[in-house]
């Protein structure tokens, strides 16, 4: 009992409770239930449990996290927000106070037990996640196309507007890209056609049937099954059309989205240059990401990558390619999650501009 003296409150909750709401494990997991000693470690390691992240210390200064960002950012605020109505999607309406993490009972309670269905930001309600749905409610983004369209409508889709900023989706919104033009976490260009559900096999379809609960951690020996001369996940394919026009088609499916991902950073910074008379440039690793490029040399220095320098002269075409390319750069395993609708929405972005400035799409293919 000494051992058990010794662990929070959280951990021997998430104990006792695990028959009752954990979810299935990735299937090269040992089928006997793990100890609390292993639940624990492997928690404690993972990004849920990293105390020092930004994720969970960004508010310490303030005092208190918002409501708009405590749900996912605080057990306190996700247990709040999965017990109430869940009106406003991803947020409470009050303050939490900062400290916590994604701890056991962030997802071993009884609103997270009981949750059947999960709202996005897009408005759309999806009830097809099962055991996963509590991981949909943090891995969703902040933002739809729904968002862009409201922000730019009426407005000439070429003429900078001083009333448009960044729009971002935030960051790892797998469960969202997975449902792809369910919930339309990508901007979706009017009179196209985008992929829906990513339907993998019926034993790879729920979050944790891939990633382990609690370690996070991806096992790839299940792929192999099917993907047998993949050694990595970024190596799998599973269409033969030459999206890229690089003439090879057993690449992984990663590689052509990272060309077309690259290629739309080339077209917003022509774009930028040549319509909006304001040359541009992005920065994955500092806020609000795109800035402007005082040197128009196309690389975010350390004194441009930064919020008084940030880049306002959005017009509303420029601003859907560079939602859609935000989208593609924070969710880094889009590739697994949705491949055919990154490509969609990359594909789409570039074309898009390709209306004003010299976008060069030859050999490009939509899926």
């Amino acid at each position: 009992m000494t051992y058990f003296k010794t662990l929070p409150l959280a951990l021997l909750l998430a104990f006792f409770l695990a028959p009752l709401v954990t979810p299935a494990f990735a299937q090269s997991d040992p089928p006997e239930r793990p100890s609390l000693s292993q639940i624990t470690e492997a928690w404690l390691k993972s990004p849920h449990g990293d105390r020092t992240s930004e994720a969970f210390t960004h508010w310490n200064e303030d005092g208190e996290i918002p409501g708009r960002c405590a749900v996912c950012h605080s057990s306190t605020g996700v247990i709040d927000y999965l017990r109430g109505p869940m009106s406003t999607v991803g947020a409470i309406d009050h303050p939490v106070m900062p400290g916590t993490v994604v701890d056991c009972t962030s997802c071993h309670n009884a609103g997270a037990a009981t949750l059947a269905a999960v709202p996005f930001p897009s408005g759309a309600t999806v009830s097809t996640f099962g055991k996963s749905a509590v991981c949909a409610v943090c891995h969703q983004g902040r933002a739809s196309t729904a968002t862009v369209q409201a922000a730019t409508s009426g407005m000439d889709e070429d003429t900078v507007s001083a009333d448009l900023g960044f729009i971002n989706v935030h960051y790892a919104p797998s469960a969202a890209t997975g449902m792809g033009t369910v919930v339309k976490a990508g901007f979706e260009y009017p009179d196209k056609v985008y992929k829906g559900e990513f339907a993998h096999v019926p034993d790879f379809k729920n979050c944790t049937d891939c990633h382990r609960p609690h370690s996070l951690q991806v096992s790839f020996e299940g792929c192999t099954t099917c993907h047998k001369t993949a050694e990595e996940f970024a190596a799998i394919r599973i269409s033969p059309v030459d999206f890229d026009g690089d003439g090879d088609t057993t690449e992984g499916i990663a590689n052509p989205i990272s060309t077309l991902h690259a290629r739309l950073d080339e077209a917003i910074r022509l774009y930028a240059s040549e319509v909006a008379q304001a040359p541009v440039v992005y920065s994955s690793a500092a806020f609000p990401y795109f800035f402007n490029d005082g040197n128009a040399d196309g690389v975010a220095s350390e004194d441009e990558a930064a919020f008084p320098n940030r880049y306002q002269s959005w017009t509303p075409r420029l601003l859907k390619a560079a939602y859609n390319y935000q989208l593609v750069a924070k969710e880094t395993a889009i590739y697994t999650h949705n491949p055919h609708y990154a490509l969609q929405l990359l594909y789409d972005s570039l074309e898009d501009l390709s209306a004003q400035v010299d976008v060069d799409m030859t050999g490009l293919a939509r899926p």
